[in-house]
């Protein structure tokens, strides 16, 4: 008797052990379930966003931070004439450039016009007919001339070897640009060197693999005597310029650059010789929209308003670059 009613105990106890969760039991805790994924799901998709928005706001920040870094680096050397402070001398020579039409139009004067650092158009596309035919979107366009750094002979005793380059003979008393193997014979004097020059246009066009994303790009002299459009950095969607010279009464005013006298070929003096100093606004732009993002914003760079409505993010960036030369 004892023996059964022990058997039947463990039956009862196994009974209960194999009887399991209840029905609300296993729905209660696969709701749970459900909240916590749906918790991480959340986290998960939140930190994929944020991580997006990180990525745009590090494109824009770099390509701005870039372009504006490398304006300011080149604006430092603007009207830099070597060894040359003097009026430099008109060219005797025949000078040319290949590739892309000279801008201001061919033997314009532009090419050579080494006593003009600087020079700027507001808004506005003055070489639509030659160097920047097709290619200008929007915003200022800048010019800036310069010789290198360092000369290719530095004591003038052996000709340059460049057929087609264009330098500069620099020393104290004079200068003149010229081009080939064949420098002038008329300046004389010392410290002497032969500078290769260099010349620049900035604009805004567009990418160069596509077409739907904006860039600040430039003409450019190369060192094969050719004029040649190419890619600065991409993202940048707007360009703005203002330069400041000295008043009658002593002090700076900045000028948007129909403000000035002068034109970029201009081989006397003009108001553009007293410019000291450039005032640069920059405005980037993201590649791609991002989605669940409106941008309607107006950007107020220099002189221009700039309104947009679209799903790109953009940033302003600014700079004030004192001339050296």
């Amino acid at each position: 008797m004892g023996n059964r009613e022990s058997m039947k105990q463990i039956r009862d106890f196994g009974a209960q052990r194999a009887s399991g969760f209840s029905l609300i039991e296993m729905m209660i805790s696969i709701t749970i379930g459900l909240m916590i994924i749906a918790g991480l799901v959340g986290v998960l998709t939140s930190n994929a966003r944020n991580s997006k928005s990180n990525d745009k706001t590090a494109e824009l920040q770099g390509n701005g931070r870039y372009a504006l870094d490398h304006l300011r680096r080149e604006l430092r050397m603007a009207g830099y004439r070597g060894f040359t402070w003097a009026e430099p001398a008109t060219p005797t020579g025949a000078i040319t450039v290949t590739g892309v039409t000279e801008c201001g139009g061919a033997n314009s004067g532009f090419i050579q016009n080494i006593r003009q650092g600087i020079w700027g158009a507001n808004d506005s596309n003055p070489y639509s007919t030659n160097c920047l035919n097709g290619t200008y979107l929007r915003g200022d366009v800048l010019v800036m001339r310069r010789v290198a750094g360092a000369p290719v002979a530095s004591d003038c005793a052996a000709n340059p070897t460049g057929v087609s380059t264009l330098y500069m003979r620099s020393t104290y008393a004079a200068g003149m640009v010229y081009q080939g193997t064949t420098p002038p014979t008329n300046i004389v004097g010392a410290p002497c060197g032969d500078f290769p020059l260099v010349e620049y246009v900035y604009y805004i066009g567009n990418d160069d693999t596509d077409a739907t994303v904006p860039a600040l790009r430039r003409v450019a002299l190369f060192t094969d005597g050719s004029l040649q459009d190419e890619m600065v950095v991409t993202g940048v969607e707007h360009f703005q310029v203002q330069f400041a010279r000295a008043t009658t009464d002593g002090n700076a005013r900045y000028y948007d650059a129909d403000g000035i006298v002068g034109t970029s070929t201009d081989l006397t003096k003009t108001e553009w010789d007293d410019v000291n100093s450039v005032r640069i606004w920059m405005l980037a732009r993201n590649s791609k929209v991002e989605a669940g993002y409106n941008n309607s914003q107006t950007y107020a760079l220099g002189d221009a308003n700039y309104t947009v409505n679209d799903s790109f993010r953009r940033q302003v960036f600014t700079a004030v670059v004192q001339l050296r030369n």
